[in-house]
């Protein structure tokens, strides 16, 4: 009897499909064994790995930087001269203020913004804090970048940062860099600044200090100076400091509210003993506030509104954000005993 045509196609098929299977069995130990396929196998052997980049933080926070260049006029041997300084700023918010340093746009005549889109606007002074060496810029503008924050960023020492300013007016620039040490003495009152080695430049002053994140972390300031052997002042590769950006917030929100900025000071000094609990006293200035309020040499100070002390940083930190005209409780040890004392806190000055 012959087979029909339709049902020998089929059987070829079907004999066709035992063998492939079974080929397919044998290359593939894994399907035996109820593994899933591994498609990786027919991926080419020269596959590149994921590329490690911060691009997507550098377009969350880049925009909101922008350029600022501040005119003003000097007296040269007797002739009036113009001069440009060149500087960086970042956008805080959708209103048009606008954090930099102080030194940026000092004694200008005039100061124009430059925007990321190509856009250029004069810009007012709304205020500026010397301690800080920060100042506060309004425009008027619509459709602003403003950079990503949040109330604490948490930074650690290690972390990765990102410097953004426009260095030299060679144009906007990123530098990486990781923050070096945290809580660095840069002014007598404020002893928290950051220490990057993420490369800064005359032009970058101002601009954003930002995380992996593109977060807004700090407004860079300004690298390590020193003297060489012919007492020239040299800068310091490597080291370069940061405004942190919850003191910087703090400052501009006082100056849109007050047109300036206050820090509390209460006129000592102290120093740190490993064989004793608290901040030792090693000087007090004469009628300053804690001079008022009975707080002598030698004195050990425990602890600011039960606020234990452990460091000098912490202890001059938490009388620089103190308001002037704010009382203080201290708990002090005199002579191994133990006094309060009420400080009302003054106002720093430079």
């Amino acid at each position: 009897m012959k087979i029909p045509s339709w049902l020998q196609f089929f059987g070829k098929s079907i004999a066709l499909g035992l063998i492939i299977s079974a080929l397919i069995l044998a290359l593939v130990p894994e399907l035996r064994k109820g593994s899933d396929l591994n498609f990786d196998m027919f991926k080419r052997g020269d596959s590149l790995p994921e590329r490690q980049s911060y691009y997507d933080a550098v377009s969350r926070s880049a925009p909101a930087v922008v350029n600022i260049y501040s005119s003003s006029i000097d007296i040269v041997r007797r002739q009036q001269v113009s001069r440009t300084s060149l500087g960086s700023g970042v956008i805080m918010n959708e209103n048009g203020y606008i954090l930099t340093c102080w030194h940026v746009i000092q004694n200008a005549e005039q100061t124009i913004v430059g925007l990321p889109d190509g856009r250029r606007l004069p810009a007012e002074l709304a205020g500026y804090d010397e301690l800080t060496d920060l100042a506060v810029l309004k425009i008027t503008a619509d459709n602003l970048q403003v950079i990503p924050q949040v109330d604490d960023p948490q930074l650690r020492v290690g972390d990765v940062v990102l410097a953004i300013g426009n260095p030299l007016n060679i144009g906007q620039t990123i530098t990486q860099g990781i923050v070096s040490r945290s809580g660095h003495t840069v002014t007598q009152n404020f002893r928290e600044f950051i220490q990057t080695d993420a490369v800064m430049h005359e032009g970058n002053s101002g601009g954003a200090l930002v995380d992996s994140n593109g977060i807004l972390v700090g407004i860079n300031n300004a690298n390590f100076k020193t003297l060489d052997s012919q007492r020239r002042v040299i800068d310091v590769n490597g080291i370069f400091f940061a405004v942190p950006y919850s003191l910087a917030s703090r400052v501009m929100d006082e100056i849109i509210a007050n047109g300036k900025a206050s820090h509390g000071q209460l006129g000592f000094t102290g120093g740190i003993d490993p064989d004793v609990q608290g901040i030792v006293v090693t000087n007090v200035v004469p009628n300053g506030p804690a001079d008022l309020g009975g707080l002598q040499q030698f004195d050990i100070i425990l602890s600011i509104n039960q606020i234990e002390l452990e460091t000098l940083d912490q202890t001059f930190d938490m009388i620089a954000k103190s308001r002037p005209g704010e009382q203080l409780n201290l708990t002090i040890s005199r002579n191994n005993t133990f006094i309060n004392l009420t400080v009302t806190v003054g106002e720093a000055q430079r």
